[in-house]
């Protein structure tokens, strides 16, 4: 079975086709500024053992083009990976929002895209774009399943205490404002692969996940559910990240509107996209180039750096808390795969919870899966590359496979 894994995002798609046999990646890609003229296609293949690359420019004016295109290159003759189109058993979409609705991966039909279109108001910047691409396959590659897995969905084990907000509760009945939590497949992937590694039943540890990368966040995970993470009610919330905030003191935005005599929309956007790293350091929300500038004696960028592993450790200790204890700490995503200094930085200060990392072991992990702790740390640590597309190709095999049993059946 082959499994085509689409993530729709505002002007880009990243695609990923994997062979679940063995679980094999044939290609991935991303299809870069859609809707311009000069559109982009970093296409990745397996061809005869090796993995390749092609770049191709072209335009690409909208989603059913896009995916088009994409289609198109895997069954190219001469770096596609498939023969026929025919070939693609089903369709995994990544969806940003599932609200209170969904609490694990639904086959999509029309009361599910209803569903995702009623969550547009808690998720603007996101799900049109899933649901444009869900739109796209139902064209070009009609009759083949397609299923919604949800970066929400992981998180909806959380206890009610600790996703209500301190608002009036009416505001939650009506509004459905509360904490919801993203990043949620990345999570589970990697608790999941701890479990694996560790060869300890998920059931029996206690595990904080921290996901960095220019979005971020930290879960607390107990038996394999999620009992509490620091995105809230949008993915503004929580840590300071590459161009948001994180967590601050809601009376600045209205001192913002006064002060700075600023719209609305436009603190919506100081917030999301001219804050965290960018904002503070004054250089780049890429925290390889905030290093750089460290090196360079910049003391913006310095304390960048130190106010990011400041509230990473906040947030283990404070989960630690919530766990009562901690058996397991992951790092994984764009920074906490391939930064030691940050990981070494956010476990400072945590001996007392029986945290102790391995200087050499964590300066030799980089991007790969490894133990960073030291043989003594009672918290075993994990740097774990994340895999969001294998646990969406997996919710959807197991999803398509129940529907065909049925089908058969009958």
């Amino acid at each position: 079975m082959k499994i085509l894994i689409l993530n729709c995002g505002s002007s880009s798609i990243k695609y990923k086709l994997i062979e679940m046999i063995g679980e094999q990646t044939l290609s991935y890609g991303i299809m870069e500024r859609i809707g311009m003229h000069d559109g982009l296609l970093y296409h990745h293949f397996q061809k005869e053992g090796e993995l390749k690359e092609k770049k191709l420019v072209m335009e690409i004016p909208d989603y059913n083009i896009g995916i088009k295109l994409i289609i198109n290159t895997l069954i190219h003759s001469k770096y596609g990976v498939i023969n026929d189109e025919k070939e693609i058993s089903a369709i995994g979409h990544r969806v940003v929002h599932g609200g209170e609705k969904f609490a694990s991966s639904v086959l999509i039909d029309a009361d599910v895209k209803q569903d995702i279109r009623d969550c547009i108001e808690l998720a603007p910047l996101h799900n049109p774009h899933n649901l444009r691409g869900i739109k796209a396959c139902e064209t070009l590659l009609s009759g083949i399943p397609q299923v919604a897995v949800f970066d929400t969905a992981f998180h909806q084990t959380m206890p009610k205490f600790a996703y209500i907000y301190g608002l009036p509760y009416l505001l939650y009945q009506k509004y459905d404002i509360r904490r919801y939590g993203f990043h949620g497949t990345s999570h589970r992937y990697v608790s999941e692969r701890v479990s694996e590694l560790s060869g300890e039943s998920i059931e029996d540890i206690k595990i904080i996940t921290c996901h960095l990368g220019n979005g971020c966040s930290i879960s607390a995970i107990e038996k394999g559910k999620s009992v509490d993470t620091s995105m809230g009610f949008t993915p503004l919330e929580g840590l300071v990240m590459g161009t948001r905030c994180g967590n601050i003191d809601p009376t600045v935005v209205f001192h913002l509107i006064g002060r700075e005599g600023l719209s609305l929309s436009e603190v919506v956007t100081l917030l999301n996209k001219q804050s965290g790293l960018y904002g503070i350091s004054g250089v780049s929300n890429d925290m390889r180039e905030i290093l750089q500038e460290v090196k360079a004696n910049n003391s913006r960028a310095s304390l960048a750096l130190e106010i990011f592993c400041y509230q990473v450790r906040k947030y283990i200790a404070s989960y630690a808390g919530v766990l009562g204890g901690v058996d397991v700490l992951v790092f994984t995503a764009g920074i906490g795969e391939n930064v030691p200094l940050v990981r070494q930085k956010c476990c400072e200060k945590l001996d007392f919870m029986g945290v102790k990392i391995d200087k050499e072991k964590n300066e030799l992990a980089i991007g790969k899966e490894a133990i960073i702790s030291q043989q003594s740390s009672k918290v075993k640590i994990f740097c774990i590359p994340t895999n969001e597309e294998l646990i969406i190709a997996r919710d959807t095999k197991k999803i398509v496979e129940i529907l065909i049993n049925k089908e058969t059946k009958n």
